[in-house]
Formats: C-alpha cells, structure tokens, sequence
C-alpha cells in the first residue's frame, strides 16, 4: 500500500472508532449535555484532528500536514456562524435539552451526507472547467463583503426559510410534542414532529454555509488553479470537513451561552473568506499564496477578532420593561 492509501486507511478507521465511542459512551439518547461534558467532547474532536494532523506530517508530508491544519482551522472558524444559526432555530421549535444532543447529531451526520456529494461535485466541476475557480472567488469576496457590514439585527427567522416551507408542503407535520419521536403516528398516517424538522433544517443550513466553506478550503488545499487534484488534496477536503462537522455538535453546547460575546468575530472571518477569493483571483495573474501564509493570515484574523470583541464589547442594547 502506499502512504496516501494508508491515510485513507487510517482516516476512515480513525472516524468509525470516533463515531462508535461517541454514540456509544460519550452520548447517551435523551441526556442532555452540560458544560464540562460538551467541554469534554471537544477536546476529543480536537485532540482527534491534531493527531490526524501529525500522522499526516509524518506518513504524507509537513506541507499536506499544514494544508490540513489551515483547511480544519477554516472550517472550524466558519462553524461557529452555524453555532449561532442552530441556537436560533433549536430557540423557534422549542427542542427541549435532552432531545438536542441526539437531533444536532442526526442533522449533522446528514449534513456530512450531503457535504461529501457536494465535495464531489464540486472537485468534478473544477477538474473540468478551472475557471469556475474565479467564480467562487468573486463569490467570497461579495460573501465577504456582506458578512462584514451585516447588521446585528438581521436576524435569522426559521419560520420564514423557504427549507421550512418546503418542509411543511412535501411533508406531513404535527405540534405534537414529539418527546424524543421524530415521526408520529396519528390515525394510521405518519407525521413529521417538530424535531425532524429541525433535523432537516440543520442539514440544510450547514449544506447552505457550505458554498462558502468548501471553495475556501479547495483555494487553501491546491497549489495553483490550474494544477489537477491529486489524491492526497481530495483526502484534506475531505478529512478537514468531515473533523470539523463532527466537532460542531460539542462545540454548540460549548459556546452556545457565550457565542454572541464575539461581537467582532464575523468582520474576522469576513476578511478571511475576503482574502480567500482575492487568493482565488490573481491566480490567473500567475500570483500564488504560500499556504504558510494563508494559515497566518486565518490565525491572526481570527483571534485578533476574538481579543478585540474581549477587549471592545459593543454596548448591548437595555431591555425595556
């Protein structure tokens, strides 16, 4: 066998130990999960990805290592965006605490489903028309830009997406309380309960952030635009993005009290995904990042952003009886 056979080898035996130790011992149905457990949990997916990250220092090389290390720290990044969008719609349904855990995992795993056909796709699509590449990174740029001066009170309304519309047309769905049910039987028809809804909508939502997450870790992972996926490429597309979807379960209930406390950290990743598609463009001018650079510019946007909202707090607002 070959080292990146051996990667692949390792990646998929290392995700199917993680996943049976964490439904089987570290999750348990209809318990919720606290602070030191969800704390716990992310160490594990962390700790899980660093150590993937060296074996590949070692087994492939320190460059694949690093691309690794800059695709899962991107990807890890863009997730909290997904935290404060899955705090809102668990907020809408009104998911009680012991039915989240299992329901975020159940969208999640879901969410990976749809993420490796749209990885697929997408790494066909570039194979066959390059400059679909400078597409992507106009794309990021407008992302950028609009992520950037977003307005606090644009707020995400569940009930308003046209996933739940489509949900409600194509599907049967009850009010009923579901109490850990995600479908129901009334009066010999099966209903959909609240909380597969809210399934179904966590893995459209994090399919939906996707289009921004994935053309940013193929820019991050390939030398230059028009140089072919190798097989050692295609494995840290796919191995950052499987870590860090796994990882956002626990790091939900981790931040979920704290996450609006990062005032400035979406102007952070806005620079990124900013930076990520000028990367995508002059590529075309023969102008090529050094994916060294690339990780130094994520890190330093990224906790510069987290030290200036600590640092900076922007006022909240005095509610009014």
């Amino acid at each position: 066998m070959t080292s990146t056979q051996i990667a692949y080898l390792t990646f998929s035996i290392v995700l199917l130990l993680a996943l049976v130790v964490d439904l089987g011992l570290i999750s348990k149905k209809n318990r919720s999960i606290s602070i030191k457990a969800a704390l716990m949990q992310t160490l594990f997916w962390v700790s899980l990805s660093v150590g993937f990250c060296v074996f590949l220092w070692f087994d492939e090389s320190p460059l694949i290592a690093t691309k690794f290390f800059t695709a899962y720290l991107m990807e890890w990044s863009l997730s909290v965006d997904n935290i404060f969008v899955f705090i809102l719609i668990f907020t809408y349904f009104k998911v009680e605490q012991n039915d989240a855990a299992r329901a975020l995992l159940i969208g999640i795993l879901l969410a990976i489903v749809f993420r490796i056909v749209f990885i697929a796709l997408g790494i066909e699509l570039i194979n066959r028309f390059h400059w679909i590449l400078y597409v992507f990174g106009v794309f990021l740029v407008y992302t950028g830009y609009m992520l950037f001066f977003k307005k606090d009170d644009a707020e995400f309304d569940p009930g308003e997406t046209k996933v739940y519309r489509l949900i409600n047309k194509f599907f049967r769905v009850t009010l009923i309380e579901p109490k850990g049910r995600y479908f129901v039987n009334v009066h010999g028809k099966v209903y959909f309960t609240n909380l597969a809804v809210v399934v179904l909508m966590l893995a459209a939502v994090d399919v939906a952030f996707a289009l921004d997450s994935i053309p940013t870790v193929v820019s991050l992972v390939r030398e230059r635009a028009t140089d072919p996926f190798t097989p050692e490429d295609i494995l840290v597309i796919y191995s950052s993005n499987v870590f860090a979807v796994l990882g956002l379960r626990s790091l939900f209930f981790l931040l979920k009290g704290a996450v609006d406390q990062f005032d400035y950290l979406q102007q952070g990743i806005a620079i990124v995904l900013v930076f990520i598609g000028i990367k995508m463009l002059i590529e075309y001018f023969g102008i090529h990042i050094d994916i060294i650079v690339s990780l130094v510019v994520i890190l330093v946007c990224l906790l510069g952003s987290i030290v200036y909202s600590m640092k900076y707090p922007r006022k909240k607002p005095v509610p009014t009886e």
